[in-house]
């Protein structure tokens, strides 16, 4: 019976084994990826240490996480329009090398008055990854295939799981034992690492033509004609709102797992990271499910309002127990209809855009994202530093509401992908 579970499992997980090892290029830009989110997470507790060694203020801790997301979000207009306008390729090593040199330069930061280079530093990294990222997600469907290409996202998302699950913990523990400016120094070697591997990968991308270079020559029209192409094309906004409107309840439902650890578990660090846990191995497994049991795309938009209003029922159950163990369970389960969802938008989107648009298309699904995640963290907190509501009720209020919009996508948005794949399958009984 054992021996039948192994060979079970490792038949699932073949094709994606057999993708890492067959395709060279989507190894090489996978292994990038890798190694820099690694970075990204593994670097983050070095600065954390930083901040507090000149300065015990918890606002200057809770500024440099706004700092990092409005970064993100100001900058991801122009990002996607650098990535559609120029070779993706050599964005991405210059993105890694001036990533490494952002961090390096941290290391200047010796006194109390010197902190504003580490935020100022930090913002120039997340402004690059705003690069960084739309170029690489824009990139994986130009070097693989069609059938390949829900593989490829599938691995993506369990490896930043894994990668989230790991790298912080690696990284507290590399402050304590090293220092953090070996930290740091470490964290710029993996942005080095990444670039080397993005050097090694060949990937084809479709250039503007004359007329579109010289329609979109002015960095605000060319933002402009990104956001009419997606406005006017009702398929593919669908699927770049769905990140947003789950973050919109999830985001703020992320940030209160360190008060129910805090104040509700009583186990400070050691249950946020079991929490935390949870949200990474149900990140990485529920794209594998999902993929198995919703194999057909024209079902996928339908699937992301199931997927939104599951993750609110899983936190509303979070946020009316208090054993840790429950909460373990529905966390994990939250976060494996979340990855689903991640998944299944991310691939409708890679297919569904043109690849001049895609890294406009990308990056303001990312402003999206980042913004909804920020607003969601900042009400959450501000309940709670006025006593307006405990942190259990709260949670089980969010949990509520992204139920609530899971069932409004499914009777508004579903609706309207519905009839979409009726016009498809009428347009393709004609033509036949």
């Amino acid at each position: 019976m054992k021996i039948e579970i192994k060979t079970h499992l490792f038949k699932s997980f073949t094709p994606y084994l057999n993708l890492i090892r067959s395709n060279v290029n989507y190894r090489r830009l996978w292994l990038a990826q890798s190694v820099s989110n690694f970075g990204d997470w593994f670097g983050l507790l070095a600065l954390y240490a930083i901040i507090a060694k000149y300065s015990d203020s918890e606002f200057l801790l809770g500024l440099l996480i706004i700092v990092k997301m409005l970064s993100l979000a100001a900058f991801s207009p122009f990002a996607g329009y650098i990535t559609d306008r120029f070779n993706r390729r050599k964005l991405m090593i210059i993105c890694d090398f001036a990533r490494a040199l952002a961090v390096l330069g941290i290391l200047v930061v010796q006194s109390v008055e010197m902190l504003w280079i580490s935020f100022a530093l930090t913002s120039i990294q997340m402004m690059l990854s705003a690069i960084f990222e739309p170029a690489k997600t824009s990139s994986i469907p130009n070097v693989t295939s069609e059938d390949e290409l829900v593989n490829a996202n599938v691995i993506s998302t369990a490896t930043w799981s894994i990668i989230f699950t790991s790298g912080m913990a690696i990284g507290g523990f590399a402050t304590e034992l090293l220092g953090t400016d070996m930290v740091l120094i470490l964290d710029a070697a993996t942005y080095i690492l990444s670039a080397f591997f993005i050097y090694r990968t060949a990937i084809p991308q479709q250039e503007m033509t004359a007329k579109e270079k010289e329609d979109s020559r002015n960095p605000l029209l060319g933002i402009k004609e990104g956001a009419k192409y997606l406005i006017h094309n009702r398929h593919i906004l669908r699927p770049s709102i769905a990140k947003g409107v789950a973050s919109a309840f999830l985001g703020g439902c992320i940030y209160l797992l360190i008060i129910v650890s805090e104040e509700v578990l009583m186990m400070g660090s050691i249950g946020l990271g079991l929490l935390y846990a949870a949200r990474g191995i149900g990140t990485g497994i529920g794209p594998i499910l999902g993929r198995r049991f919703f194999p057909n795309e024209r079902d996928w938009v339908k699937v992301m309002g199931g997927a939104i209003f599951t993750s609110g029922m899983m936190y509303m159950v979070v946020g009316f127990t208090t054993t840790i163990w429950i909460m373990i369970i529905f966390v994990l389960l939250a976060h494996a209809a979340s990855g689903a969802n991640w998944v299944f938008s991310t691939v409708l989107l890679q297919k569904r855009t043109k690849d001049t648009f895609r890294g406009r298309i990308f990056s303001t699904e990312w402003l999206l994202f980042t913004l909804a995640n920020s607003i969601s963290v900042m009400i959450a907190s501000l309940l709670l530093e006025f006593d307006v509501i405990a942190v259990k009720p709260l949670i089980m209020i969010y949990g509520g509401m992204m139920g609530l919009a899971g069932i409004v996508w499914s009777l508004s948005i579903t609706k309207n992908e519905k009839s979409f794949q009726n016009e498809l399958g009428i347009i393709s009984n004609l033509s036949k």
